[in-house]
């Protein structure tokens, strides 16, 4: 029965990532059918990452109420909700209303699973997932793609994707009895229900604020390496707009061979060292990056910060319970995966005010101070644990 939870689980994390890169697939056909121009698409996109920080924030109170199998449920029945609600969408207005529930399916749901794994299973199951969320976020745009090479039916492309995860909906309604497994051992172990850790209290914590910057760099410079590192190699590189999107590529196949390999070292080598790591290998790659190399070695640099930061996510969530109690758990995973929202939401556009002004190879030095700043605040939470301990 466990087994089978995992992979319910392993399924919902591919649907958490189904809708992610939907938008930017279909807006430029979308915004013609609506009325609406190039940069509509960021307040939307601005909407759901809103949304998303705060339903992080509120995750554990729900969880706390409600459980991981129903609050889970009712976050994926909330994004399927919104996805078809985009495919009937004709007004522009209606896609930031529907941004609302999809945002707050989303944060919900990450903090909930993430919470739940990082309390229940091995930290390989962590990295593993987040390799299954990469999998979800490839395969929206290829359904996207398909239905846009069909009389560029975006339409049908949300439709599809809502389909899907209204699937989801129904497997994890169908075994909402499997997520009591863990709480009916601690019944039978005789453990008494825990109190609820409010996030002012979780902030107290000594470590939860460095362990928040962390989240905070790492997810604002994945954000940002997608959404401008093919513009420094146009600009900087002088390659063609398909070699440079085919380079940034690489950055994420890194993430996801990282994490499949970070998965199988977590058995012998510690969510500590693992984010150690993979910073300094991350640094490494993005000092290689801001020298004046050929675009092959850049494209190599950029891989090599990808393979480096993939552990980085998944191990400072799986490691939450274990550095910062179990009964805090839930409201620091939310919070470190609000910060981390944050990040993504901020970084990538006060980088492009910089890199307008003063040139795109400001990018690369940005992300090295990003990751400097990240192996600096996860060694900050070490020595805060380390004098806690003694």
């Amino acid at each position: 029965m466990v087994i089978l939870l995992l992979l319910i689980i392993y399924l919902t994390f591919i649907g958490l990532g189904l809708p992610d890169a939907l938008l930017g697939s279909a807006w430029p056909i979308m915004q013609h059918d609506i009325g609406a121009t190039a940069e509509m698409a960021g307040y939307v996109a601005l909407m759901v990452s809103l949304c998303t920080v705060i339903s992080s924030l509120f995750a554990s109170r729900l969880l706390h109420r409600y459980g991981t199998g129903k609050v889970t449920l009712v976050s994926i029945l909330s994004t399927t909700i919104a996805l078809f609600g985009y495919s009937f969408s004709d007004d522009f207005i209606f896609l930031v209303l529907l941004a609302i529930p999809l945002g707050f399916g989303a944060g919900s749901v990450d903090a909930a699973l993430s919470n739940y794994v990082a309390l229940h299973f091995k930290a390989k199951h962590m990295s593993w997932l987040h390799c299954f969320w990469g999998i979800g976020a490839v395969t929206g745009p290829i359904v996207m793609s398909f239905w846009l090479n069909h009389e560029n039916n975006w339409r049908a492309g949300y439709t599809t994707v809502g389909l899907i995860l209204f699937t989801i909906a129904v497997i994890l309604l169908a075994s909402l009895s499997l997520w009591k497994i863990f709480e009916t051992r601690r019944i039978e172990e005789g453990s008494n229900e825990r109190k609820l850790v409010s996030n002012r209290e979780a902030l107290r914590i000594p470590g939860v604020k460095m362990s928040m910057v962390t989240m905070l760099c790492y997810n604002g410079s994945e954000t940002a390496v997608g959404l401008w590192m093919a513009s420094f190699f146009i600009g900087n590189k002088g390659v063609s707009p398909g070699t440079a999107a085919a380079l940034t590529s690489l950055f994420f196949i890194g993430i996801i061979i990282g994490r499949i390999i970070s998965g199988f070292l977590s058995t012998n080598v510690s969510s500590k060292n693992l984010i150690r790591y993979g910073a300094i290998v991350g640094c490494i790659g993005l000092f290689i990056l801001v020298l004046p190399v050929t675009y092959w070695i850049a494209a190599g640099a950029l891989f090599m910060m990808g393979l480096g930061g993939a552990p980085i996510f998944p191990s400072i969530v799986h490691a939450t319970p274990e550095r910062f109690g179990e009964k805090a758990s839930p409201s620091v995973i939310g919070l470190e995966m609000a910060s981390a929202y944050i990040g993504s939401t901020l970084i990538p556009l006060v980088m492009g005010i910089i890199a307008s002004q003063f040139g795109m190879s400001m990018i690369p030095i940005i992300l090295f101070i990003l990751f400097s700043i990240m192996l600096v605040s996860s060694e900050m939470v070490n020595v805060v644990l380390r004098r806690k301990v003694g």
